[in-house]
Protein backbone atom coordinates (compact mmCIF):
# COMPACT_ATOMS: atom_id res chain seq x y z
CA UNK A 1 0.00 0.00 0.00
CA UNK A 2 1.34 3.42 -0.96
CA UNK A 3 1.92 5.49 2.02
CA UNK A 4 1.54 8.98 0.37
CA UNK A 5 -2.14 10.57 1.59
CA UNK A 6 -3.03 7.05 3.15
CA UNK A 7 -5.56 7.36 6.42
CA UNK A 8 -3.84 5.96 9.17
CA UNK A 9 -5.12 5.52 12.79
CA UNK A 10 -2.41 4.42 15.42
CA UNK A 11 -3.06 3.58 18.73
CA UNK A 12 -0.24 3.77 22.26
CA UNK A 13 0.68 6.89 19.86
CA UNK A 14 2.08 9.02 22.83
CA UNK A 15 4.43 6.37 23.94
CA UNK A 16 8.26 6.13 22.92
CA UNK A 17 7.16 3.80 19.85
CA UNK A 18 4.06 4.96 19.00
CA UNK A 19 5.78 8.73 18.67
CA UNK A 20 8.98 6.77 16.22
CA UNK A 21 6.32 4.77 13.72
CA UNK A 22 4.20 8.06 13.73
CA UNK A 23 7.17 10.71 12.94
CA UNK A 24 8.61 8.35 10.29
CA UNK A 25 5.30 7.70 8.14
CA UNK A 26 4.22 11.41 8.36
CA UNK A 27 7.33 11.77 6.51
CA UNK A 28 5.76 10.19 3.76
CA UNK A 29 2.73 12.22 4.19
CA UNK A 30 0.52 9.48 5.78
CA UNK A 31 -2.45 11.60 7.25
CA UNK A 32 -2.34 10.50 11.00
CA UNK A 33 -4.72 10.03 13.72
CA UNK A 34 -3.34 9.16 17.21
CA UNK A 35 -4.85 7.65 19.84
CA UNK A 36 -3.54 6.96 23.28
CA UNK A 37 -4.09 8.12 27.02
CA UNK A 38 -1.81 10.83 27.10
CA UNK A 39 -3.57 14.41 25.85
CA UNK A 40 -0.46 16.66 26.02
CA UNK A 41 1.76 14.13 24.35
CA UNK A 42 -1.09 13.40 21.83
CA UNK A 43 -1.06 16.85 20.92
CA UNK A 44 2.58 17.99 21.09
CA UNK A 45 3.11 14.63 19.01
CA UNK A 46 -0.03 15.75 16.46
CA UNK A 47 1.64 19.21 16.06
CA UNK A 48 5.12 17.88 14.88
CA UNK A 49 3.09 15.47 12.34
CA UNK A 50 0.23 17.02 11.56
CA UNK A 51 -2.09 14.78 12.99
CA UNK A 52 -5.67 14.44 14.30
CA UNK A 53 -5.68 13.74 18.20
CA UNK A 54 -8.59 10.91 19.68
CA UNK A 55 -7.95 10.55 23.48
CA UNK A 56 -8.58 7.01 24.22
CA UNK A 57 -8.30 4.56 26.89
CA UNK A 58 -8.10 0.95 25.69
CA UNK A 59 -8.77 -0.27 29.00
CA UNK A 60 -12.09 1.27 28.41
CA UNK A 61 -14.73 -0.97 26.18
CA UNK A 62 -16.49 2.56 25.79
CA UNK A 63 -13.20 4.07 24.47
CA UNK A 64 -12.97 1.27 22.33
CA UNK A 65 -16.24 1.54 20.53
CA UNK A 66 -15.80 5.13 20.01
CA UNK A 67 -12.38 3.60 18.00
CA UNK A 68 -14.88 1.17 16.32
CA UNK A 69 -17.32 4.11 15.10
CA UNK A 70 -14.73 6.04 13.00
CA UNK A 71 -12.87 3.12 11.60
CA UNK A 72 -14.52 2.74 8.62
CA UNK A 73 -12.57 5.99 7.83
CA UNK A 74 -9.08 4.51 7.74
CA UNK A 75 -6.72 2.49 4.81
CA UNK A 76 -4.43 1.19 7.53
CA UNK A 77 -4.73 1.01 11.34
CA UNK A 78 -1.74 0.28 13.67
CA UNK A 79 -2.11 -1.52 17.17
CA UNK A 80 0.47 -1.17 18.96
CA UNK A 81 -0.65 0.18 22.34
CA UNK A 82 -0.22 -2.34 24.99
CA UNK A 83 0.65 -2.84 28.70
CA UNK A 84 3.72 -4.63 30.63
CA UNK A 85 1.07 -6.95 32.76
CA UNK A 86 4.81 -8.55 34.20
CA UNK A 87 3.08 -10.93 37.06
CA UNK A 88 4.48 -13.97 38.06
CA UNK A 89 1.60 -16.90 38.43
CA UNK A 90 1.51 -16.43 42.19
CA UNK A 91 0.45 -12.21 41.48
CA UNK A 92 -1.68 -12.68 39.11
CA UNK A 93 -5.62 -11.40 40.16
CA UNK A 94 -8.44 -10.76 38.44
CA UNK A 95 -7.80 -6.84 37.86
CA UNK A 96 -4.71 -7.33 36.25
CA UNK A 97 -5.75 -9.94 33.96
CA UNK A 98 -8.60 -7.98 32.47
CA UNK A 99 -6.34 -5.19 32.38
CA UNK A 100 -3.46 -6.49 30.28
CA UNK A 101 -6.33 -8.97 28.36
CA UNK A 102 -8.55 -5.34 27.34
CA UNK A 103 -5.71 -3.36 26.40
CA UNK A 104 -2.96 -6.25 24.67
CA UNK A 105 -5.55 -8.82 23.07
CA UNK A 106 -9.23 -7.45 23.10
CA UNK A 107 -8.98 -4.11 21.62
CA UNK A 108 -6.73 -4.47 18.73
CA UNK A 109 -8.89 -8.07 17.90
CA UNK A 110 -11.84 -5.59 17.96
CA UNK A 111 -10.48 -2.72 16.05
CA UNK A 112 -9.03 -4.97 13.65
CA UNK A 113 -12.57 -7.11 13.19
CA UNK A 114 -14.07 -3.70 12.61
CA UNK A 115 -12.01 -2.42 10.10
CA UNK A 116 -11.75 -5.78 7.77
CA UNK A 117 -15.93 -5.33 7.99
CA UNK A 118 -15.27 -1.97 6.86
CA UNK A 119 -13.11 -2.22 4.06
CA UNK A 120 -14.88 -5.15 3.05
CA UNK A 121 -18.22 -3.22 2.58
CA UNK A 122 -16.36 -0.96 1.04
CA UNK A 123 -14.82 -2.86 -1.33
CA UNK A 124 -11.55 -1.29 -0.56
CA UNK A 125 -8.17 -2.63 0.57
CA UNK A 126 -7.21 -2.00 3.63
CA UNK A 127 -3.58 -2.78 6.16
CA UNK A 128 -3.93 -3.82 9.86
CA UNK A 129 -0.08 -3.79 11.17
CA UNK A 130 -0.15 -5.43 14.84
CA UNK A 131 2.72 -4.75 17.45
CA UNK A 132 3.41 -7.99 19.32
CA UNK A 133 6.95 -8.87 20.98
CA UNK A 134 9.20 -12.12 20.89
CA UNK A 135 7.28 -12.58 23.92
CA UNK A 136 4.86 -13.78 21.64
CA UNK A 137 7.10 -17.01 20.73
CA UNK A 138 9.61 -17.58 24.02
CA UNK A 139 8.05 -17.73 27.57
CA UNK A 140 10.19 -16.00 30.30
CA UNK A 141 9.63 -15.79 34.07
CA UNK A 142 7.20 -13.40 35.76
CA UNK A 143 5.68 -12.33 32.69
CA UNK A 144 3.07 -15.01 32.14
CA UNK A 145 0.15 -12.45 31.58
CA UNK A 146 2.11 -10.44 29.19
CA UNK A 147 2.99 -13.92 27.35
CA UNK A 148 0.07 -14.84 27.06
CA UNK A 149 -1.66 -11.57 25.70
CA UNK A 150 1.14 -11.57 22.82
CA UNK A 151 1.16 -15.56 21.94
CA UNK A 152 -2.36 -14.66 21.53
CA UNK A 153 -2.22 -11.71 19.41
CA UNK A 154 0.40 -13.46 17.07
CA UNK A 155 -1.97 -16.77 16.78
CA UNK A 156 -5.02 -13.79 15.46
CA UNK A 157 -2.92 -11.69 13.94
CA UNK A 158 -1.42 -14.86 11.44
CA UNK A 159 -5.08 -16.58 11.09
CA UNK A 160 -7.24 -13.36 10.17
CA UNK A 161 -4.22 -12.64 7.61
CA UNK A 162 -5.67 -16.21 6.10
CA UNK A 163 -9.05 -15.09 6.61
CA UNK A 164 -8.61 -11.78 4.73
CA UNK A 165 -6.62 -12.46 1.71
CA UNK A 166 -9.08 -12.82 -0.50
CA UNK A 167 -10.86 -9.70 0.54
CA UNK A 168 -7.25 -7.72 -0.51
CA UNK A 169 -6.82 -6.94 3.62
CA UNK A 170 -3.30 -7.50 4.60
CA UNK A 171 -2.48 -8.40 8.41
CA UNK A 172 1.42 -8.53 9.39
CA UNK A 173 2.62 -8.91 12.67
CA UNK A 174 5.40 -6.87 14.34
CA UNK A 175 7.46 -8.48 16.74
CA UNK A 176 10.70 -6.48 18.54
CA UNK A 177 12.78 -8.32 21.16
CA UNK A 178 14.86 -5.85 23.09
CA UNK A 179 14.28 -2.17 22.01
CA UNK A 180 16.58 0.06 23.97
CA UNK A 181 15.34 4.12 25.08
CA UNK A 182 11.78 3.31 24.44
CA UNK A 183 9.22 0.25 25.18
CA UNK A 184 8.16 -2.55 27.63
CA UNK A 185 11.95 -3.36 28.15
CA UNK A 186 13.30 0.19 28.13
CA UNK A 187 11.34 0.98 30.91
CA UNK A 188 11.64 -2.69 32.76
CA UNK A 189 15.17 -2.20 34.53
CA UNK A 190 15.77 -5.67 33.04
CA UNK A 191 19.93 -6.16 33.25
CA UNK A 192 21.33 -7.64 29.63
CA UNK A 193 24.01 -10.41 29.81
CA UNK A 194 26.86 -8.49 28.16
CA UNK A 195 27.00 -8.40 24.14
CA UNK A 196 23.30 -9.02 24.13
CA UNK A 197 22.22 -6.68 21.19
CA UNK A 198 19.45 -4.38 21.15
CA UNK A 199 17.26 -2.62 18.74
CA UNK A 200 15.78 1.31 18.40
CA UNK A 201 12.60 2.61 18.29
CA UNK A 202 13.66 3.71 14.39
CA UNK A 203 14.00 0.16 13.54
CA UNK A 204 10.61 -0.83 15.14
CA UNK A 205 9.14 2.24 12.71
CA UNK A 206 10.87 1.26 9.57
CA UNK A 207 9.32 -2.46 10.07
CA UNK A 208 5.43 -0.60 10.55
CA UNK A 209 6.44 1.39 7.31
CA UNK A 210 7.49 -2.50 5.09
CA UNK A 211 4.73 -3.73 6.79
CA UNK A 212 2.28 -1.12 5.25
CA UNK A 213 3.90 -1.26 2.34
CA UNK A 214 4.70 -4.68 1.35
CA UNK A 215 2.35 -7.15 3.67
CA UNK A 216 4.73 -9.54 4.81
CA UNK A 217 2.76 -11.99 7.31
CA UNK A 218 5.41 -11.09 9.77
CA UNK A 219 8.68 -8.82 10.70
CA UNK A 220 11.07 -9.61 13.78
CA UNK A 221 12.57 -6.43 14.94
CA UNK A 222 15.45 -8.58 16.64
CA UNK A 223 19.21 -9.56 15.94
CA UNK A 224 19.74 -12.57 14.57
CA UNK A 225 21.50 -14.50 18.05
CA UNK A 226 18.33 -13.08 19.58
CA UNK A 227 15.98 -15.03 16.76
CA UNK A 228 18.04 -18.24 17.48
CA UNK A 229 17.11 -18.36 21.09
CA UNK A 230 13.89 -17.67 20.18
CA UNK A 231 13.68 -20.37 18.19
CA UNK A 232 14.30 -22.65 20.44
CA UNK A 233 12.19 -21.87 22.96
CA UNK A 234 9.66 -22.77 20.00
CA UNK A 235 10.91 -25.73 19.38
CA UNK A 236 12.43 -27.12 22.70
CA UNK A 237 10.42 -24.84 25.86
CA UNK A 238 11.98 -27.36 28.41
CA UNK A 239 15.80 -26.79 27.00
CA UNK A 240 14.65 -22.92 27.09
CA UNK A 241 13.91 -22.92 30.07
CA UNK A 242 16.97 -24.63 31.54
CA UNK A 243 19.01 -22.56 29.97
CA UNK A 244 17.30 -19.58 31.27
CA UNK A 245 17.52 -20.62 34.80
CA UNK A 246 20.84 -21.32 34.40
CA UNK A 247 22.11 -17.59 33.05
CA UNK A 248 19.77 -16.28 35.44
CA UNK A 249 16.86 -14.64 33.74
CA UNK A 250 14.59 -14.37 36.76
CA UNK A 251 17.09 -12.01 38.75
CA UNK A 252 17.98 -9.89 35.07
CA UNK A 253 14.20 -9.29 34.80
CA UNK A 254 14.18 -8.38 38.72
CA UNK A 255 17.38 -6.35 38.49
CA UNK A 256 19.14 -8.39 40.78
Amino acid sequence: MELTGSRILLTGASGGLGQAIARRLARYGAHLTLTARNRPALDSLADETRGTVVEADLAKRSDVQKLVKIIGGFDVIIANAGVGGEAGGAELGVKVIDGALDVNLRAPMVLSGAFAQACIAAGRPGQIVLIGSLSGLAPTPDTCLYNATKFGLRGFGLSLRQDLEEHDVGVTMVEPGFIRDAGMFANGGINLPKGVRTKSPSDVAQAVEKAIRTNPAELFVAPSELRAVVTLATVAPGISEAIQRRVGTKQMRSGG
